[in-house]
């Protein structure tokens, strides 16, 4: 059974609240317009380098961030999100804010200079705060790449800065939504891929694409939430075990798949995924990404519970075979497990038993 699927809210309170459900009366959220405002600190004071926000909008940023920074509440390259209320249709949206210096400033800074040296603070508006925190180390991620191009000559600004600020909606928020819209059914693979960190190769894509497929299988890997050691064993187990990497060709009007895989459990949030399109909320998306690998993790303790049962209990191991059967992604948490217990005799003892069940069940 699928977790329900939080989805945003039309109003936010000043702070976001974690977790809670979505009831079905619950509407999606829609993230309406983006905004975003870049600027310049130095000496307690903000000025502005370049927004989309109406002025009196921007006015009112302006104020927040100020008091924000008065209060020592922002850290150099940290983001932080919160609801602001702005003379915009919207009136509350959601507003991840960021301070940073430029890269090469930052590295050759001394202790005295480092005072003086110019910093940036970067506003990016839209959806709902709930929504915006999903995302916030994705925009953390983006601001990178200005703390390395950033430079106060306003060529640079108008040729680099103001292009990539304005598109942090569509580079930062909408990769995800666009594979699911790209793959549809098919993303049931990817998602298999991504769990059983089988290699990917994509061809025939443009750059975009071929960005939002690799940012799509990291999302949706388990990377971060089983031991670095597993992994990597993980990978090199199904790199030499399959011999062959998944092919994605965009060469066409559909991505067409080759050595692909999938199994139930990847097959229903499949639909989830398509169900949370219908809606059109690009922020929907992020979630049920954390609520499928949170399944995942929940399916993976289970069974490792189970496996430290069987040891000693022969009817434990019995569970552990039906939980297999029933949790419609045995053949990926076979695999973890069996490299999470390589050096445990017993317990791999019992995940040899289960692999014989498993297969003597699969041909039959």
């Amino acid at each position: 059974m699928l977790p329900a699927l939080p989805d945003g809210e039309e109003r936010e309170p000043e702070s976001s609240e974690e977790g809670g459900g979505a009831g079905e009366e619950r509407r999606p959220e829609r993230h309406g317009s983006t905004y975003h405002s870049l600027y310049g600190y130095r000496g307690c004071s903000l000025s502005l380098l370049d927004t989309n926000l109406p002025a009196e909008a921007e006015t009112e940023l302006r104020s927040f961030i100020a008091k924000r920074l008065t209060k020592g509440a922002l850290f150099e390259g940290m983001g932080n999100v919160a609801s602001v209320g702005l003379s915009i249709p919207e009136n509350k949206i959601g507003c991840y804010y960021c301070r940073f210096q430029q890269e090469n400033l930052l590295e050759m800074a001394t202790l005295e200079s480092d005072m003086n040296a110019p910093e940036y603070v970067v506003c990016f508006l839209g959806g709902s705060e709930k929504g915006l925190e999903l995302f916030r180390l994705e925009l953390d991620k983006y601001i990178q790449s200005l703390k390395i191009n950033l430079a106060l000559e306003q060529k640079t600004l108008e040729t680099y800065v103001n292009p990539y600020l304005r598109s942090w909606f569509e580079n930062a928020i909408c990769p995800i939504q666009r594979v699911v819209q790209l793959f549809q059914e098919k993303l049931a693979f990817l998602l298999h891929a991504a769990l059983s960190y089988t290699p990917v190769e994509v061809k025939n894509a443009d750059e975009r694409t071929e960005k939002d497929i690799s940012r799509f299988l990291a999302a949706a890997s388990l990377q971060g939430l089983v031991q670095e050691e597993t992994m990597t064993s993980l990978c090199i187990a199904m790199t030499e075990e399959q011999h062959k990497s998944m092919i994605i060709d965009c060469g066409g009007p559909q991505p067409q798949l080759h050595n692909a895989g999938s199994n139930r459990f990847c097959e229903d949030w499949m639909h989830a995924f398509l169900n949370g399109a219908e809606g059109g909320n690009p922020f929907l998306f992020q979630q049920i990404l954390e609520n499928f690998k949170l399944k995942a993790i929940q399916d993976i303790n289970n069974l490792k519970r189970f496996i430290r049962q069987a040891e000693m209990n022969h009817y434990a191991l019995f569970k552990c075979y039906m939980f297999l059967k029933n949790c419609g992604s045995g053949d990926i948490l076979l695999k973890i497990v069996k490299v999470e217990h390589a050096e445990m005799p017993e317990a791999r003892n019992v995940v040899t038993v289960l692999e014989e069940f498993m297969r003597e069940t699969s041909v039959a």
